[in-house]
């Protein structure tokens, strides 16, 4: 006999699945909530991280910021150092130029010109002055140039000023100053003195040293030995007297 099912078996089924797809849902959503807790602890970290970086860094980069400004500063006294050092070489080498100078300027200058204005800038100088003739202003540019302290000279300008002075001629020169080196050099050669070598005394032979001894009683200083032709000489002379002296006795 075919048994057959009245219930709603169908609608109990559909529940049974509407639960598993909540619980599995609940089930995602809890896994999805626990990953995104640790990419947020995870992201926390490393953006503490980054930001101990950022303020070492920081920190570092201040540092050497103030290390940069402190040598920039010492680069800047070095540099006035160094321009008043050469400043003061400067005045040193040229404390001596302006008494020169001015002794050139009294030198060269002619009598019939004379000066009214100079003016000095670095190794240049101008000067101002009024003359009675173009010649004159000729001759003082010709004197200057054989200055030793002023080199070459240009002519400004030279003018008549039609004045009823005795010198109506107005002229302008720029000089170029010379810093002459000290010329002067001092011998220092001198004769060589001649050295003499010490002649030695003369050699005693031995026989006079022996014979020397004997009378004196006293040792005679150590003698360089005769040469060899003298010595050999000496018994032959010797033996004359004694030759002589066989000969007188025979009869």
């Amino acid at each position: 006999m075919a048994r057959i099912n009245l219930l709603p078996w169908r609608a109990e089924r559909r529940k049974v699945r509407e639960r598993e797809f909540f619980i599995q849902l609940g089930l995602a959503f809890g896994a999805a909530l626990v990953v995104l807790i640790i990419w947020s602890m995870w992201m926390d970290a490393r953006i503490d991280n980054q930001n101990d970086r950022n303020t070492y860094l920081q920190g570092e980069i201040k540092q050497l910021d103030d290390r940069i400004a402190k040598i920039k500063d010492l680069e800047k006294v070095r540099s006035d150092l160094l321009q008043r050092k050469q400043i003061i070489e400067q005045l040193q080498a040229n404390r001596s130029q302006m008494v020169h100078l001015f002794d050139e300027l009294v030198r060269t200058i002619p009598a019939s010109a004379r000066l009214t204005g100079m003016k000095q800038s670095g190794d240049s100088m101008s000067l101002d002055g009024v003359s009675q003739s173009n010649s004159s202003v000729a001759e003082y540019m010709r004197n200057i140039e054989a200055s030793q302290w002023m080199g070459h000279v240009d002519l400004r300008k030279t003018e008549n000023t039609h004045d009823a002075s005795r010198m109506p001629y107005a002229f302008g020169l720029d000089v170029h100053l010379n810093h002459p080196g000290d010329n002067s050099s001092s011998d220092n050669g001198a004769p060589a003195a001649s050295s003499t070598a010490a002649t030695p005394p003369p050699a005693v032979p031995a026989p006079l040293a022996r014979a020397a001894t004997a009378v004196s009683g006293a040792p005679a200083a150590p003698v360089a030995p005769a040469p060899a032709s003298t010595v050999a000489a000496k018994p032959a002379t010797a033996a004359r007297p004694a030759a002589a002296g066989t000969a007188g006795a025979k009869p």
